[in-house]
């Protein structure tokens, strides 16, 4: 019986150890199908004879992944733990709004960028903080929270908006996404460093590799006598915050302030997410992967309007996209996650 009791737990310790490798390898595929994905459409919409890889519209096609990249780093971290944060358009179109009525504008005498930036980021460390509070520790479902802080910010931002749209007339504010270097805006630059930022975040501190043990497991993350709600509460504050920072370089770009400046922000990050390998479910992903999404997504829509393709067709092309990249990313874990009633 003794013997028979050891090779059960040598069978099991193998079951295990084989199911890890397995999870290992269908993780980098996902990560790698990506990129291949990626370079394919690249070198596809090169091949189609348009001016797709002219030196300008490849400025161009990074220019307009900028801001959602920005967002996207935000709801992976959200994502990660198998949560959802639906409040970033609202958010980004408040900061929208309170930014342009702070700094000089055609509306108000106000000319403060400083006191611009505190209260249009501020607001979204509050929403953000209100957000995981209620999620952590009220124990409401963040689809629903988030929901309707979607809501309360939109309206906040249609509440404080005047009769007639503000036109900025910072030329510090403005300058971030007029003025080009090495052909590129400063917008793109701020992208980047936080792209570093998060990266940094999720590999080598606590909230990072607790973000994927949550989604991974979060009862066992309790067991363990961690501090999950901590964490959630700190990955929301963080989507909030650059939800904001969105509206505020959306306010430099446009040139006005919008109560529905963020418009559009929510459902491509999301898609790009998910098209990049970061997993619904919680606990697969990052934010590299979630980039590359987010450019996948900027070639389709930049190649099919390069070659001519009527918009509401490249929406058809979009959502077949997300279709199939959430099909490849969870085919493998289908039994767990009950796809398939």
């Amino acid at each position: 019986m003794q013997r028979q009791s050891d090779r059960l737990d040598i069978s099991s310790e193998r079951s295990s150890y084989i199911g890890q490798v397995m999870d290992v390898k269908n993780y980098r595929v996902r990560d790698w199908g990506a990129i291949l994905a990626l370079i394919v459409l690249m070198a596809f919409f090169t091949a189609a004879g348009s001016n797709f890889a002219s030196l300008n519209n490849l400025q161009a096609l990074v220019e307009s992944s900028a801001i959602p990249v920005i967002a996207v780093i935000g709801i992976t971290f959200v994502m990660l733990q198998g949560s959802i944060d639906l409040s970033v358009e609202g958010v980004a179109s408040l900061a929208c709004i309170v930014t342009s009525l702070f700094v000089a504008n055609s509306v108000t005498s106000s000319h403060n960028l400083g006191l611009a930036l505190v209260v249009a980021l501020g607001s979204g460390l509050l929403l953000g903080l209100i957000n995981g509070l209620m999620y952590s520790k009220l124990k409401i479902p963040s689809l629903i929270v988030t929901l309707g802080m979607w809501f309360v910010a939109r309206g906040a931002a249609t509440y404080l908006f005047p009769s007639r749209q503000p036109q900025i007339l910072d030329p510090m504010l403005m300058s971030v996404a007029l003025d080009k270097h090495f052909g590129l805006s400063g917008i793109v630059y701020v992208a980047i460093v936080l792209l570093i930022i998060a990266y940094f975040i999720q590999s080598k501190t606590r909230i990072g590799r607790l973000s994927y043990g949550i989604g991974g497991d979060e009862a066992l993350c309790r067991l363990a006598g961690l501090r999950v709600d901590r964490i959630k509460i700190a990955v929301f504050v963080m989507s909030g915050f650059l939800s904001s920072l969105c509206g505020v370089l959306l306010t430099a770009q446009l040139g006005v302030g919008n109560p529905r400046g963020g418009d559009g922000l929510l459902f491509p990050s999301i898609s790009a997410a998910v098209i990049g390998g970061t997993l619904l479910s919680g606990g697969k992903g990052g934010v590299f992967q979630s980039v590359v999404g987010v450019l996948i997504l900027s070639v389709i829509r930049n190649g099919l309007q390069q070659i001519g393709v009527d918009p509401l067709l490249t929406q058809v092309v979009e959502g077949a996209t997300i279709v199939v990249a959430v099909v490849a990313g969870s085919w493998h874990m289908r039994t767990k996650l009950r796809v398939a009633k």
